[in-house]
């Protein structure tokens, strides 16, 4: 029983954690979504802070942008033995979101302030699936707040950078093959907070012609340490609780991975522009998650479990149509290769290929305001994996997303 106990915890429970490596949430902006998230090689008004400081030089105006998605995620289980769906996620609402300003201090600098959620995400299977042991509840959220400072060179050539600081927090559940009072199954939570951890982002932009834009943008690796985190056990057997004690806590680390993308922004008419990204994902500072306990858990120490995941490529593609003064019909599609490898499929985040579908609309109210609304559709491809089997996650997944957004501009 005990080398069972300590397999769980060294495989799926320390999965869990790996969500913020496993799962990036590209919503940084209502119009950019609305064009695919691509906005690497184009002028994004005040959300360059992010796609890419170098642009922030060239925009000539001062602004804020207050904006938020609402993320729909659902995730379907079926065991090989079953024939269909034996398990769907509970998830509750997703609320990504994204503040930035922007001041135009001279013909030259600007400087600006972002705050934006690129990871995390919540995740509720229940306590009855065939799984539970694996998981039955994760909750992560990291926070990012970056100041940034752009400078034109030329009145073609901008650079910028912004130093990132980043926070964030888990909660992780699960069931445990033991059973307490009244046959209750006994359960873990692991509870921690992440110490506060730095990281970059910098840019450069290049308005070759009146028509062509180009853009580079490097995002860097930032680990996310939480050291005295909470594990609290319930339900747990008198006879078992010395595997358990109570006021153990837990150290570990998870990288944030690096962000390198190249963008296009091409105009062909004054009505329309297109938009193309490329980025280079670093998960492959993902190999393995170590986790210390300040007292013995299952008889050990420490647990730690492989996760080998492979740098990965984004392919987005955007375009914006003024139909009219002050409006604006947006559209994109991209493809987001999964780092998962076979063997390595979890049921926080059963990754696949993504395919993302996005529309979106822009209406100038007045010269100072406007808004941006957009939605995101996100399909996964269904994927199989029988290496777990045993633990009761092992089968077959699929995974959607609906995203709607809304953001408020103002120039000023």
């Amino acid at each position: 029983m005990k080398r069972k106990i300590l397999a769980l915890l060294g495989g799926t429970l320390l999965s869990g954690m790996a969500m913020a490596g496993g799962y990036q949430v590209n919503l940084a902006s209502q119009r950019q979504i609305g064009m695919g998230h691509t906005g690497t090689g184009l002028l994004t008004g005040t959300s360059s802070i992010f796609f890419n400081p170098g642009a922030m030089s060239h925009l000539g105006y001062s602004g804020i942008t207050i904006g938020g998605s609402a993320l729909v995620s659902k995730i379907a289980y079926s065991a090989p033995e079953s024939g269909g769906v034996t398990a769907r996620t509970d998830n509750p609402l997703g609320t990504p979101f994204q503040v930035y300003g922007v001041y135009n201090i001279n013909e030259k600098f600007s400087a600006g302030l972002g705050v934006y959620t690129p990871f995390g995400s919540t995740v509720e299977w229940g306590n009855e699936w065939s799984g539970r042991f694996g998981l039955n509840q994760l909750k992560l959220q990291a926070i990012y707040v970056q100041p940034t400072l752009s400078y034109a060179i030329t009145d073609k050539l901008g650079i910028g950078a912004g130093l990132t600081y980043v926070v964030g927090s888990v909660n992780l559940q699960r069931s445990l093959p033991v059973e307490g009072q009244n046959g209750a199954e006994g359960a873990i939570e692991l509870d921690g907070s992440a110490e506060p951890a730095f990281g970059f982002n910098a840019g450069i932009f290049y308005q070759a012609t009146e028509k062509l834009s180009i853009g580079l943008n490097y995002r860097s690796q930032v680990d996310l340490k939480v050291e005295g985190g909470d594990v609290m056990f319930s339900n747990i057997p008198a006879g078992a609780r010395s595997n358990f004690p109570e006021g153990t806590s837990f150290n570990a680390e998870l990288p944030m991975p690096s962000t390198l993308s190249l963008g296009v922004g091409f105009k062909p008419t004054e009505q329309l522009t297109l938009a193309a990204d490329v980025s280079y994902v670093g998960w492959d500072a993902y190999e393995t998650l170590r986790f210390d306990f300040s007292q013995n858990v299952a008889g050990r120490p420490s647990s730690e479990a492989a996760r080998n995941y492979d740098n990965a490529f984004i392919y987005r593609i955007g375009a914006e149509y003024n139909v009219a003064e002050g409006l604006a019909l947006r559209a994109g599609a991209y493809l987001d290769k999964t780092p998962v490898q076979e063997g390595y499929l979890t049921p926080e985040t059963p990754d696949a290929d993504s395919r993302g579908l996005s529309a979106g609309i822009g209406y100038s109210i007045s010269d100072n305001f406007s808004i941006d609304a957009s939605f995101l559709y996100i399909n996964k491809k269904e994927r199989t994996d029988a290496s777990n089997l045993s633990s009761g996650i092992g089968g077959t997944y699929k995974s959607v997303a609906y995203i709607p957004g809304l953001g408020l501009n103002f120039k000023f």
